[in-house]
């Protein structure tokens, strides 16, 4: 399927156009809102519960890791995190038509609505069993990071409110989201759906010492590589479709992918014949194209299809393209010093972190901004090792990881006095 989004150019702006000079700092009144929060005898009363249930924490955290989650098919994981949020007397629990999880904690009213959103699919397809442990201090386990550490925070965070019996002015909305990993169908729905409803946006997903503001776009193409095909011994054809699938990677890789603005190239999967003594009819490749720039999105996009277009030429064949799906690159203008984006600043430093500030996005956020909703995305935890099956978190970072996680969610919504 190829998705197209109409930007508005005076809402979206190149994600290389930047301010000039010194970045934006937040205000002494942002300031000191969060220093209000900290200070407040709920907060510290949530920040207790989080303290006092660090054994719950980390067994919920193993148990839902070792929810196999692929994506596609996260019903059952998505099952027990609904049946968890239904323990709380506090929220609205749905699951809607594409199997999202939905947790509105509703607010008296005065203030902004956010969402808090993580995805419940894993990239592991092919696992017959997902097994945690704990050893020298960290998590391991396939999914344990990305982004089942969020999900749990998520959690934790609901408990931790409800416990200290925290108000808020705003609507908080949870999001636990289906196929972030494969094709974007829970965000997109989420978003068309219900996007009118969030004025700020919190994507958890990676990073832990700082955070992202920008969107980042991103080009899933498939290029297939069609010829005659034949049996390894015939003289004619003289080769397989594979040889200029080959060769067109080899270039593809040798192409310059600027790390300013921040850019990647990865070519994923690979197809071609099914049995060893076939030369293959169809040879295929993806790939996975990012940045925060458009012009440089297009530009390595419009390379690429010149050289698989030559590499089929070569050999003599033809060529077919195949979109999954296009996202253009997005940022709002003027949000690196927008109220969001400067809270969430003053919400780090206040709480001990000399945060990272990025214009780039993970795949949710991206979505919220490409919307105009006004979003960044950090993590809850640092890990390392995802999409592998060493994934592995530090455990004790998770409680602080909470707790900053109250304190974001508070400092746009309010608390209610």
């Amino acid at each position: 399927m190829n998705r197209s989004v109409i930007l508005s150019a005076a809402v979206l702006v190149s994600a290389c156009a930047t301010v000039p000079g010194t970045a934006p700092s937040p205000s002494p009144g942002q300031v000191a809102k969060v220093e209000r929060i900290l200070e407040s005898p709920a907060v510290r009363e949530a920040f207790s519960y989080v303290e006092a249930h660090r054994g719950d924490i980390l067994d919920e955290w193993r148990f839902l890791t070792e929810i196999e989650a692929p994506s596609g098919r996260e019903a059952e994981r998505a099952a027990a995190v609904a049946r968890i949020l239904r323990q709380s007397p506090s929220v609205e629990v749905s699951v809607d038509e594409v199997g999202n999880v939905i947790a509105i904690r509703r607010g008296t009213g005065g203030g902004p609505a956010v969402a808090v959103d993580t995805h419940l699919d894993t990239v592991f397809h092919d696992l017959d069993r997902v097994e945690t442990r704990v050893e020298e201090g960290r998590l391991w386990g396939p999914g344990v990071g990305d982004s089942t550490r969020n999900v749990e925070a998520m959690l934790a965070m609901l408990r931790a409110l409800d416990a200290a019996g925290i108000r808020t002015r705003g609507d908080l909305m949870l999001t636990f989201t289906v196929e972030e990993e494969t094709s974007f169908r829970g965000i997109d729905h989420l978003l068309e759906t219900r996007g009118d409803e969030i004025d700020h946006f919190l994507a958890l997903d990676g990073g832990w010492n700082g955070f992202t503001y920008g969107g980042v776009g991103t080009y899933w193409i498939k290029y297939h590589f069609i010829g005659p095909g034949g049996h390894t011994r015939s003289r004619t054809p003289p080769y397989s479709a594979t040889l200029p699938a080959a060769r067109a990677i080899d270039r593809i890789y040798r192409l310059r992918v600027p790390a300013d603005p921040p850019s990647n190239l990865n070519v994923g999967m690979l197809g071609a014949s099914d049995v060893f003594n076939k030369k293959a009819e169809n040879a295929w490749f993806s790939v996975d194209v990012r940045s925060t720039d458009q012009q440089v999105l297009d530009r390595l996009d419009r390379r690429i299809a010149a050289i698989a277009r030559q590499e089929a030429a070569r050999a003599g064949m033809k060529l077919e393209t195949e979109i999954a799906d296009q996202w253009p690159a997005a940022q709002i203008s003027g949000h690196r010093g927008s109220e969001l984006v400067l809270t969430m600043e003053a919400v780090f430093r206040a709480m001990g972190f000399d945060p990272t500030i990025a214009p780039t996005a993970s795949n949710h956020s991206s979505a919220a901004l490409r919307k105009g909703i006004s979003a960044i995305s950090t993590g809850t935890a640092p890990c390392r090792d995802a999409h592998a099956p060493t994934e592995n978190c530090e455990i004790e970072p998770i409680y602080r990881g909470i707790q900053r996680l109250i304190v974001m969610a508070l400092a746009m919504t309010g608390i209610d006095s």
